[in-house]
């Protein structure tokens, strides 16, 4: 169970680690709904496993914990999760020198995603369609002025 936040804490405790939700790096959420990073950083609807995936093959230690961010609208299952990374060692330095602050292992998520064999092999079906949705909006009632 986690405890409050102390500076006494090491930098190894869990407590200490910084917290990632995939709504910050989610193409699809505006600064409001919570996206971190500018657009061209981010992926369309990273998932919690994607990120774990990702920060695990950079040999930094993760650990993902079944929590909803708070500005999330939908309470389903595919929207939950949060991840914790360790980026200090116990005397302060960084564990990996390119992984120094959040902000750099958020656009290393948001250019590795991508590149997962999961994201490259998508069927047709689940790419996203937007040429087809902006031609559906244009339909209005017709007959009635």
């Amino acid at each position: 169970m986690l405890s409050s936040w102390n500076s006494d804490k090491k930098h190894s405790e869990i407590e200490r680690w910084i917290c990632i939700y995939p709504a910050y790096m989610n193409s699809k959420k505006t600064l409001a709904e919570g996206r971190k990073l500018p657009r061209a950083y981010c992926v369309e609807n990273p998932t919690h496993q994607e990120i774990r995936d990702v920060l695990l093959a950079t040999g930094l230690h993760v650990a993902v914990e079944n929590k909803l961010y708070p500005r999330e609208r939908s309470k389903e299952m595919l929207y939950r999760g949060r991840i914790r990374v360790q980026l200090k060692n116990d005397d302060g330095s960084p564990i990996k020198s390119e992984f120094s602050t959040r902000e750099s292992v958020m656009k290393f998520i948001g250019e590795s995603i991508p590149k997962l064999k999961t994201r490259q092999n998508r069927p047709a079906d689940q790419q996203p369609q937007t040429t087809s949705q902006s031609s559906s909006k244009s339909k209005g009632k017709k007959g009635r002025r």
